[in-house]
């Protein structure tokens, strides 16, 4: 295949110099796991987010799921959160013991469907987790109105939105505990697997960094109460401190690749019906993934593949619908639009080093595929 969805060999080729130095600076150091690389890190993802406290851990599914243990919700309780999501974001939900609540989104953005939230709400609601899917930010003046008038925490699933805004706000700063996930397709990825949690509360924080760490305060074998092997490894710790430094620049390449799409295929909604993703007012988007929807969807895929291009379904299965959630209860038919969508999206190639020319190659492909139909 000639253009895959995402690359991240043209970064590397930018960066190898300074990654080559974060391995040697955590192999000299003397400490593999736990060590400065890693504390300075959670002081320097903090400090972005202008928030007091983070917790580095292995993954971005654990850092929602210790999130949640670290907030007191467990079995017994339900978690308000969407379907079309990546199915962590509900595996997370599970693995603390709470049961998912699902509301459907939004046709137009594809997030949250603020409107639905309340009457999904019962005595047994503990909090509200939206995800800020695709690269931008759920309504959460919304999410915070509702979860003041009925006392419910709220978490955000801020895995595919570094650096996203709601208004003046990052994402990851608007609720009591905030999920990210640093996997190597991310704005802000590792190279490996890795995850953060954000918050203002320290008692927040130092339930989340008991619970990575067997549950252990300190002085090891001594065990509070049974937690997790959940550390994020110092090498990682290290090349994300490099990358940090980077992220805004990462963003604003990624909106630059957007923009680019939205000049060469922007006249295809009215003629041929392709939708490109919208930015709601006031929300600043940094494109995770560039998700365009067309009804024809599948043979699109075929066809572009034809064209040397690579593109991806984020996602063609609704969390609701598959067998592994079953016992939850839901059926097909429960949330029309996230299974409408399911049959439509797609996502084109998108990462900030992505060539200018292999783009045009995209949008020339993509526009005789869809004259072809």
């Amino acid at each position: 295949m000639g253009i895959r969805v995402w690359d991240y060999l043209p970064e590397y080729e930018k960066e190898k110099e300074d990654i080559a130095d974060a391995v040697r600076t955590v192999f000299e150091s003397g400490q593999l796991i736990l060590g400065d690389s890693g504390r300075n890190f959670e002081k320097e993802f903090a400090a972005y987010h202008g928030i007091a406290h983070c917790t580095a851990v292995d993954n971005g599914t654990n850092a929602l799921k210790l999130a949640l243990e670290a907030l007191g919700i467990g079995p017994g309780d339900e978690v308000i959160t969407v379907s079309n999501t990546a199915a962590p974001t509900v595996i997370a939900i599970v693995g603390a013991g709470a049961t998912p609540v699902f509301v459907d989104v939004r046709a137009d953005d594809f997030l949250m469907d603020t409107d639905q939230v309340s009457a999904a709400i019962t005595p047994r609601t503990k909090a509200i987790v939206p995800v800020h899917l695709y690269g931008q930010c759920v309504d959460m003046s919304s999410i915070e109105r509702l979860a003041a008038e009925f006392g419910l925490l709220v978490i955000e699933d801020c895995a595919q939105a570094h650096g996203a805004r709601h208004g003046d706000r990052l994402a990851g700063t608007m609720s009591d505990a905030a999920a990210f996930s640093f996997y190597p397709t991310k704005v802000l990825g590792a190279y490996g697997d890795g995850g953060a949690v954000v918050t203002a509360d320290p008692d927040v924080d130092h339930a989340m960094k008991q619970l990575r760490y067997y549950g252990m305060e300190q002085v090891y074998y001594v065990v509070r109460s049974p937690g997790h092997n959940s550390r994020l490894d110092e090498l990682q710790a290290e090349i994300l401190r490099r990358k940090l430094t980077r992220l805004d620049d990462y963003v604003a390449g990624r909106n630059a690749v957007a923009r680019r799409y939205e000049k060469g295929l922007g006249d295809l909604a009215e003629s041929h019906g392709l939708l490109l993703p919208s930015t709601n007012l006031g929300n600043s988007h940094v494109y995770y993934v560039y998700v365009v929807r067309h009804p024809k969807r599948d043979a699109i895929i075929e066809a572009m593949h034809e064209h040397g291009v690579a593109l991806n379904i984020s996602y063609p299965w609704p969390v609701h619908t598959m067998s592994g959630f079953a016992h939850l209860g839901w059926r097909e038919g429960q949330l029309p639009v996230t299974e409408r969508l399911a049959k439509e999206i797609f996502s084109l190639p998108m990462y900030p080093t992505l060539a200018e020319s292999k783009q045009d190659h995209v949008i020339d492909a993509l526009r005789t595929v869809l004259a072809g139909l």
